[in-house]
């Protein structure tokens, strides 16, 4: 069974994102933990959380993926910065646990001329203060474009950070289609290829979720700017690949392309038109 959803506003609680999955026949969702500029979280309402359970129950909606912000920055220079990251993922990890046995999704960060080793150093850093034992929520590093300085252009920097993490059962990655190849990885012509060396160097036991966009710019270009599927430089027939690969397919599938919902229904429909079940 295809698993896939898009990205849904959690301004009105999570019932309210259910509801709106089920008009668009997806069966997950992601949403972002406040808003993606930073910035105070909502109170959670119970009573709405105990109701999003019992629509999750009906709709078989199932590994809902929240994301941070997107001015978290875990390898700031500025301490400021960092303590804001520190503070935002721990708040986050705890509301977390009112949808038990999801995912966490952030992006690593950017060193700003410190240089990649310390933005690593620091990412792990900030990881290890905040997993905890106990939490249900796996936690993931996105795969990025490589623009600027962001950590996480390559598997090998994901790689560095990973093993420098306590908690190994309370992190993995998740592949971002549209970021892997404007970082020049050719999922067009090699997508075999470019996951066999994710399995060399990360290990597919670690992929938990993919971001399926496609790319305005493409190739090499390190830009990370998402195109609607089948408008952009990865294509449709290189989306209909991906979605049934025997490694990808059974993970969830999370579109972030620039669209409505109604924009978003489509192409999840196209996906399960074009979806290889066997």
């Amino acid at each position: 069974m295809l698993t896939i959803g898009c990205h849904l506003s959690s301004a009105k609680g999570y019932a309210a994102m259910a509801k709106e999955a089920e008009k668009i026949n997806a069966n997950t969702f992601q949403f972002f933990t406040r808003n993606p500029r930073g910035g105070k979280a909502k109170a959670i309402d119970p009573k709405d959380v105990e109701k999003f359970h019992s629509e999750a129950d009906r709709l078989g909606i199932q590994k809902i993926l929240a994301h941070a912000p997107y001015t978290l920055n875990a390898c700031s220079p500025d301490e400021k910065v960092r303590e804001f990251a520190y503070n935002t993922m721990a708040d986050d990890l705890k509301r977390m646990e009112y949808t038990p046995g999801n995912c966490y999704n952030f992006h690593p960060g950017s060193h700003v001329k410190q240089g990649v080793e310390k933005g690593i150093e620091l990412i792990a850093e900030l990881l290890n203060h905040i997993l905890k034992p106990e939490q249900s929520t796996t936690v993931l590093l996105e795969t990025m474009a490589g623009k600027g300085s962001e950590i996480g252009r390559n598997f090998q920097e994901l790689r560095e950070i990973l093993d420098r993490v306590e908690l190994q059962d309370k992190i993995g990655v998740c592949l971002d289609t549209c970021h892997i190849y404007d970082g020049g990885y050719d999922i067009v012509n090699d997508l075999d290829g470019v996951l066999k060396e994710f399995d060399q160097v990360i290990g597919l036991s670690r992929l938990k979720a993919v971001h399926l966009n496609d790319s305005m710019y493409g190739l090499n270009s390190h830009k990370d700017r998402h195109a609607k599927i089948g408008e952009g430089k990865i294509g449709k027939e290189a989306m209909i690949r991906i979605v049934n690969h025997p490694v990808l397919k059974e993970l969830p599938f999370y579109l972030e392309t620039p669209n409505d919902l109604e924009g978003y229904g489509a192409e999840i429909a196209f996906l399960h038109s074009v979806r290889q079940e066997s």
